[in-house]
């Protein structure tokens, strides 16, 4: 199986957070559900072009969290995620892009009521129907 994923070697944020973080996304989102049989560390490490020890670290800790699961001899597994956990992940991400974006904002001196109004166009623009 490949997975879309892809690691920016020009980020400042290490490669195993970058694919830990895309992982937890494709899991949390329901694009791999539970069930899915994942790609060895030594595999993905070999698509991605990096490590094995890199790749070993992301599924370490997506292990920890309880996303993924490991069956010695049968191979790592996404893991049943409850509804009130993929819910508080997903507000999470959300609440940190936002919080990153009004600091920017106000780096730039940009005025909340515009800010607010640009936010309410862009929903408007990216959600019409609703």
């Amino acid at each position: 199986m490949i997975l879309p994923i892809e690691v920016n070697l020009n980020s400042s944020e290490p490669i195993y957070h970058q694919i830990k973080h895309q992982l937890r996304d494709l899991i949390v989102s329901g694009q791999l559900p539970a069930g899915t049989s994942l790609p060895s560390i030594r595999a993905l490490a070999q698509s991605l072009s990096c490590s094995v020890i890199t790749t070993r670290r992301a599924y370490q800790d997506l292990e920890y969290e309880g996303l993924i699961y490991t069956r010695q001899g049968r191979g790592t597994f996404v893991a049943e995620v409850k509804t009130d956990q993929s819910k508080k992940y997903k507000q999470e991400v959300i609440e940190q892009a936002l919080n990153e974006a009004i600091q920017t904002a106000i780096r730039l001196h940009y005025p909340k009521e515009e800010l607010q109004a640009l936010f309410q166009k862009l929903c408007t623009e990216i959600f019409p129907s609703e």
